[in-house]
């Protein structure tokens, strides 16, 4: 496959991840009961996922990869935090704030992630 299908990939994954990890969020606070259908569970799964394994084809296919590339070491500490912050956000059983500020935190390291993807730069606020 070419780089430009697996980058093509790559970003429609991320942005439906986004959309979806938005969505539950806003399910999950107002106690819906689309959070309890089969496919809210399964999704997302399936998305993080697909989205992993173009990562990983698109670093073999550039030739960059975590831990030797600043850029790609941030991207993978930053997913671990997205990782763990998502995991509060959608759990129940914490109080509502937590879970929101959770939440907030999550998509603003997602954000993160995307500028850091973007810049190729681990710190993408300071030139």
């Amino acid at each position: 496959m070419s780089f430009l299908l697996f980058k093509t990939l790559h970003v429609s994954c991320a942005a439906l991840s986004f959309t979806l990890f938005f969505l539950r969020g806003i399910w999950s606070f107002n106690d819906s009961p689309i959070m309890r259908q089969r496919w809210v569970e399964v999704v997302p799964h399936v998305v993080d996922t697909l989205l992993l394994a173009n990562a990983l084809a698109l670093a073999f296919t550039i030739e960059q990869y975590p831990f030797v590339d600043t850029w790609l070491t941030a991207k993978f500490f930053g997913l671990l935090l997205y990782i763990m912050l998502g995991s509060v956000a959608l759990t129940p059983g914490r109080s509502k704030a937590i879970r929101i500020a959770a939440w907030l935190a999550a998509l603003a390291v997602f954000i993160y992630i995307v500028l850091v993807a973007a810049t190729h730069n681990p710190l993408p606020f300071i030139h």
